[in-house]
């Protein structure tokens, strides 16, 4: 794969920013990748796990030569950063970052950069148990979704430039509004991570009086508060840092569990097992096998005929049309009848569109 970026210089070469740097070597998308990180023996490790080519411990002229700048430090720490090495970036200069919240920093680093560089802000949804550079890994990205985040001042060809780079590491890249995805993200990562604190330090109160009851513990518990494991430093930052939208789900949250709690003291029982089977219902429809905090943003039934090479002409069909299907799963086949495939889609609007298209070549389509 031909170069997207003469040099990269990643800033904080952890576990987001050694994977990057590795992924992007792996497949050529630089010619050149530089680290820039505190500590001396992560740059170290970087270099001998081919994460960069060459690092150092402060933004030096080397590293400002980059045509694309990473921020993958601590979330608290990348505004300062930026505002120092402002003065040494060369014109044009795209950066982006990979912090979890994104509003506020996207357009605080907007007016930072003013005319002369361009940012984009980026999220990457995907992790490891490992933290660091040693659990980097090149294919830590491949399906994960990459959500970007662009608002009206976004140039749009640096755009296309970080969606193709984003795309190129095996990201399944997504586009949204910087509030909307901090909102979001707040919903499906901030408030279950607090969610799964509380659990455990509920039962460590009752531990006190009932020493067996971690003892019991057992699978449900185990998966449902493993988050709770996270780094609490971390974890501090993400959460004030999305304060504002993380306050509005706890609202949320609290209101669903008053419900169950009215329904349990008035002894509701359907309309109790009637939330159960709508919590149930909304979770089986979570792709099991994608990366991420998000499902596919639309899915389609597609009935097809019994004959060799349908289900191929269907992704070609689609294909020459420029809609990209993000997953596929054969649903029912009858042999000598048919049957249905299910397809997702990241893209707002693929659906509608597909369902058109296939239309149009005599196949039946539907939303799912």
């Amino acid at each position: 794969m031909s170069a997207i970026f003469n040099q990269v210089t990643i800033i904080g070469v952890g576990l987001i920013g050694g994977s990057f740097g590795m992924a992007i070597k792996k497949d050529g998308l630089a010619n050149r990748v530089i680290g820039v990180d505190v500590v001396p023996g992560n740059l170290d490790l970087a270099v001998e796990l081919q994460a960069i080519d060459q690092g150092y411990v402060e933004f030096n002229d080397e590293a400002s030569q980059a045509d694309l700048v990473i921020l993958a430090a601590p979330i608290t720490t990348n505004e300062a950063i930026l505002r120092i090495i402002k003065s040494r970036l060369q014109p044009g200069t795209v950066v982006t970052d990979v912090g979890s919240t994104k509003a506020d920093f996207v357009y605080a680093s907007e007016q930072i950069l003013g005319d002369d560089c361009y940012f984009v802000g980026g999220h990457p949804m995907a992790g490891s148990e490992t933290a660091g550079v040693k659990g980097a890994d090149p294919y830590l990205f491949e399906n994960a979704i990459y959500v970007l985040t662009p608002t009206t001042h976004t140039d749009d060809q640096t755009l296309e430039r970080v969606k193709h780079l984003t795309n190129a590491v095996g990201s399944r890249v997504m586009v949204m509004d910087p509030h909307e995805h901090d909102l979001l993200v707040a919903a499906v990562s901030h408030l279950p991570h607090l969610i799964a604190s509380t659990l455990v330090n509920a039962v460590a109160t009752i531990e006190e009086q009932h020493p067996l009851a971690l003892l019991l513990a057992a699978g449900g518990f185990r998966d449902t508060t493993r988050i709770a494991s996270g780094n609490p430093v971390l974890w501090k930052d993400i959460c004030f840092s999305n304060k504002e939208q993380l306050l509005k789900m706890v609202g949320v949250f609290q209101e669903s569990l008053q419900t169950f709690k009215n329904q349990l003291q008035n002894k509701q029982e359907l309309d109790f097992e009637n939330n159960l089977a709508l919590a149930k219902d909304v979770r089986s429809k979570i792709p099991a096998k994608l990366k991420g905090y998000w499902p596919f943003l639309d899915e389609i039934i597609v009935m097809i005929p019994d004959k060799p090479g349908t289900i191929g002409q269907v992704a070609i069909i689609l294909g020459e049309q420029g809609v990209n299907i993000d997953d596929i799963e054969i649903l029912k086949v009858r042999e000598g009848e048919g049957g249905s495939l299910r397809l997702g889609f990241a893209s707002l609007g693929a659906a509608e569109q597909a369902i058109r298209i296939l239309g149009d070549h005599g196949l039946m389509a539907r939303a799912r």
